[in-house]
C-alpha cells in the first residue's frame, strides 16, 4: 500500500542562521507500518529528483521491498514539491543537508511516531543526507547505504557544482539574489549538457551506451532528450538552490571528518560507482578507516554517477540490490 501528505513545519530555523518561512514537506510512503515501528527504511531524493523519480526501485522483486519494509520518502527542500523557491517567497541563502535531515526527523516522530530507522537507503544527495542521519541522530540509525555519495563534498566535486552555478547566475534573467524573471533558457540548455559530460563516464560515451542501452539515435538527441528537457522542466531557481546545498555538504560543518565519521554507530555500507566523477571510490576509501562498522563495495559498471541509479541498467541494479539486500536483512 502506498499514502503520501504533506507535513507543516512551520517557520523552520536553519542550521547556518536564518529561518524557511513556513517549510513544508511532501512526503510518499510504500509498505506498512509494524506494531513496533522498528521496519522503517528512509529513502530521502536526489538532486532535481521527486519521490516519482525514485519509486523504479521500489517493489517485491525490487532492490527496496515494500511487503517487508515501510519505506518513506521524503521530498527534500528546494526539489518543487517540499518547500523550494519556486513555491516560497523569501527563500534563504542556504538550506543544509542537517536542515534536511532535522526537518525529516520531525516528519518521522509527529507523523508516523518512528523512533528507529532499520536504514537509510540514498543515492547522490540522497547518499549525502544519509550520511548526515548517521551523523547527526547516531542511537537512532542502524544502517545506511551511501550509493554514490560521501561525507562532505571533495573540492573537485565542488568545482563541478560552482561551474553548474556560474552557468545559472550569468543568465539575463538572473536577479543576483537566487530567482530569475523567467526560465533561463539558454542557461539551461547549457546546463544540461555540461551536466551530461560529468553524470556519465568517458567509457560510457566510448561505448557508445547513450545510443545502444539508451536508444537516442545520435549525440544531439540525446543530449536535447535526456539532459536539457531533464533539467528544462525544473525551476531554475531551484535548480541553483540545490547546488548550493549539494556543495555545503559536510557531516563535520567544518571540524573534524574523521571524529565525525568515528562517531557513526550505524553499519554503513558505501556503494560508490567504479567509474563517478561526482563521488569518487577514492573519497570513500578515504572514509573507511574511521567507520566503526564500515563495507566498502564498488560497483563494477562504466556507467559513472548513474550506476547508482541504474532503472536502464539491469546489471548494476541487481549488483545493488544484492549488497542493500543482504544489509537490510542482516
Amino acid at each position: 500500500m502506498t499514502n503520501e501528505g504533506s507535513f507543516t513545519l512551520g517557520d523552520l530555523p536553519l542550521h547556518r542562521g536564518g529561518t524557511l518561512p513556513g517549510a513544508q514537506i511532501v512526503w510518499k510512503t510504500h509498505g506498512t507500518l509494524n506494531a513496533a515501528r522498528d521496519n522503517v527504511v528512509l529513502y530521502p531524493t536526489s538532486y532535481g529528483a521527486q519521490h516519482p523519480d525514485l519509486e523504479w526501485l521500489i517493489g517485491p522483486e525490487g532492490i527496496l521491498d515494500p511487503t517487508r519494509w515501510f519505506i518513506v520518502i521524503p521530498n527534500m527542500f528546494a526539489n518543487g514539491l517540499s518547500t523550494s523557491p519556486s513555491n516560497s517567497a523569501d527563500w534563504p541563502a542556504l538550506v543544509t543537508a542537517w536542515d534536511n535531515v532535522r526537518a525529516q526527523r520531525r516528519l518521522l516522530a509527529e507523523v508516523f511516531g518512528i523512533e528507529t530507522l532499520h536504514a537509510v537507503y540514498g543515492w547522490s544527495m540522497g547518499a549525502q543526507q544519509a550520511y548526515h542521519w548517521a551523523a547527526a541522530f547516531p542511537e537512532m540509525v542502524q544502517r545506511i547505504i551511501v550509493n554514490c555519495g560521501s561525507a562532505r563534498t571533495a573540492v573537485h566535486n565542488q568545482v563541478f557544482l560552482r561551474s553548474q552555478m556560474a552557468v545559472l547566475e550569468a543568465a539575463p534573467e538572473y536577479d543576483g539574489k537566487g530567482g530569475f524573471s523567467a526560465q533561463p533558457l539558454a542557461a539551461l540548455r547549457a546546463f544540461g549538457r555540461v551536466y551530461a559530460s560529468w553524470a556519465l563516464s568517458q567509457d560510457f560515451y566510448r561505448a557508445g551506451l547513450h545510443l545502444t542501452a539508451l536508444g537516442a539515435p545520435d549525440l544531439d538527441t540525446f543530449l536535447r532528450t535526456d539532459w536539457e528537457e531533464r533539467f528544462g522542466r525544473r525551476p531554475a531557481a531551484d535548480l541553483l538552490a540545490q547546488l548550493r546545498t549539494w556543495d555545503a555538504g559536510d557531516i563535520a560543518d567544518g571540524g573534524d571528518l574523521a571524529a565525525a565519521l568515528g562517531a557513526i554507530r550505524a553499519r554503513v555500507l558505501l556503494l560508490p560507482s567504479a567509474t563517478d566523477l561526482y563521488f569518487r571510490v577514492a573519497d570513500n576509501e578515504a572514509e573507511m578507516p574511521h567507520l566503526r562498522h564500515g563495507r566498502l563495495l564498488p560497483i563494477p559498471s562504466i556507467w559513472g554517477h548513474r550506476a547508482g541509479n541504474p532503472g536502464p541498467n539491469p546489471a548494476d541494479a541487481a549488483f545493488i540490490k544484492a549488497a542493500v539486500r543482504e544489509l537490510l536483512e542482516s
